[in-house]
């Protein structure tokens, strides 16, 4: 395991086959393992030894399992709890949890559901320290990035990679999931960092205009050209470049990045002279380039010119917990931002925002939190406070008879209202352009 120290569990069973069994199979996945064959035995270890996570039985003799919990709750805060049982019962689930439980796992189960259920329990752990400690997002979170989970652990490492060679990166994932916040960091990283950092939205700036503003153009070069200007290669002479939506560009402007990326050197719009620029370029795409390069739409030696090193940013329903931590986040900067004390979220309202999908990921997330902060009439925020697509709703759960194009028409409504009308970002929180997004609105009933 990568930890400095290998995280420490202690199984609690009075069957000595099942704690033999899992003993063996977590000391295979790298685990330390103590064990116990009573709550009396259990107390006593921990008493004398750190543990990070207790997994014990529900059913023992004398003392049970939901007395150990609570004990472990009462006075080690530093120590997670998972409950496994072979009496498997909601009741008993729902008060496993109540009392403190992390996770609840019926008999019989796989090796892999055990895994699974002590990595959700330890990364919990995890993230809890961090935040304790202040440790989370260091130095990362001066870029505004912020995350623990192992989905954003495999991003920091990539990212430091990058930012230690010249090599061209393409950053892949959804929108909303912070590619600009990636470039910058591993630009910021590396030893350019004095440099500039020059972001081009491909996607928002007209075909027409696209090649001046990357490569410049001469005095006259086309009607309204009335001065002679650099474009965003010469201004990013030494820096960086992040070409954002790439995916956008048409067949001939990729073929004019194609020859800056081999030749290193541009010419302005209206002249014949090519200027050398060294520029380091990053890209990014919401869109399944291999797909669309399979239709056409994108060529294939660019594709490869770009993607030396791929770094795929993973939307927010797959970080785990991290939701937990962006939530206070969020609420502090805007707090700052509006001179108030951000309110505090009640564990209903935290259990919600971690449970819901984020189809616009951490950008609609922040755009939530912002709105719920600006608009908070108190100083705690409870579920009833949460936008209404959140909150469950028995009208829902009756209402699958819809066709496509309602459930469309429904979606693409909350989208614009959780972003206040805004158009450009509503596109991108649903993955399209604006110009598809403006033909559906039009058809809108």
């Amino acid at each position: 395991m990568s930890e400095a120290r290998r995280e420490r569990i202690l199984v609690v069973d009075d069957n000595v086959s099942t704690v033999e069994v899992l003993r063996r199979n977590l000391t295979a996945e790298g685990y330390s393992v103590l064990t116990a064959d009573s709550v009396p035995a259990a107390v006593e270890v921990l008493s004398g030894t750190t543990v990070d996570l207790v997994v014990t039985d529900l059913k023992m003799p004398k003392v049970s399992g939901l007395d150990l919990i609570r004990h472990v709750r009462e006075n080690y805060r530093d120590t997670e709890v998972m409950m496994i049982t072979g009496f498997a019962t909601v009741s008993g689930a729902v008060e496993a949890m109540k009392v403190g439980a992390q996770e609840y796992l019926a008999k019989p189960f796989t090796d892999q559901e055990l895994f699974l259920s002590v990595r959700r329990t330890l990364d919990k752990l995890s993230i809890r320290r961090m935040a304790k400690e202040g440790e989370i997002g260091t130095p990362h979170e001066r870029y505004g990035m912020l995350g623990a989970s192992p989905a954003m652990r495999a991003v920091f490492k990539a990212v430091a990679k990058a930012a230690a060679t010249p090599a061209t990166v393409l950053l892949t994932g959804e929108s909303g999931t912070g590619k600009e916040l990636v470039a910058r960091a591993i630009h910021y990283s590396g030893r350019r960092a004095s440099l500039p950092f020059v972001p081009v939205n491909c996607g928002g700036i007209p075909e027409t205009l696209l090649e001046s503003e990357l490569f410049g153009r001469m005095k006259g070069a086309f009607t309204g050209a009335n001065e002679t200007r650099a474009g965003f290669f010469q201004t990013a002479d030494r820096g960086t470049m992040f070409l954002d939506e790439i995916s956008e560009t048409s067949p001939a402007m990729q073929v004019k990045l194609l020859r800056v990326l081999q030749d290193k050197e541009v010419c302005l719009v209206g002249s014949t002279k090519a200027r050398k620029v060294d520029v380091r370029i990053i890209a990014a795409t919401n869109r399944d380039l291999e797909s669309h390069m399979a239709k056409g739409g994108f060529r294939e030696d660019l594709y490869y010119r770009l993607n030396v090193i791929n770094i795929h940013l993973p939307p927010l329903r797959e970080r785990g917990d991290d939701v937990m931590l962006l939530v206070p986040h969020f609420a502090a900067r805007f707090g700052r931002e509006l001179g108030v004390e951000p309110p505090q979220f009640t564990p209903r309202a935290m259990e919600v925002l971690r449970a819901y999908l984020w189809p616009g990921n951490v950008r609609e997330l922040e755009n939530m939190i912002q709105r719920l902060v600006a608009m908070a009439d108190g100083d705690l925020i409870d579920v009833p406070d949460l936008p209404p697509g959140l909150r469950f709703s028995a009208d829902r759960q009756v209402r699958l008879g819809r066709t496509l194009v309602e459930v469309e028409t429904e979606h693409i409504r909350r989208v614009l209202e959780s972003v206040d009308d805004n158009k450009t970002r509503a596109a991108e929180i649903l993955g399209i352009d604006r110009k598809t997004l403006r033909e559906k609105l039009k058809r809108l009933p």
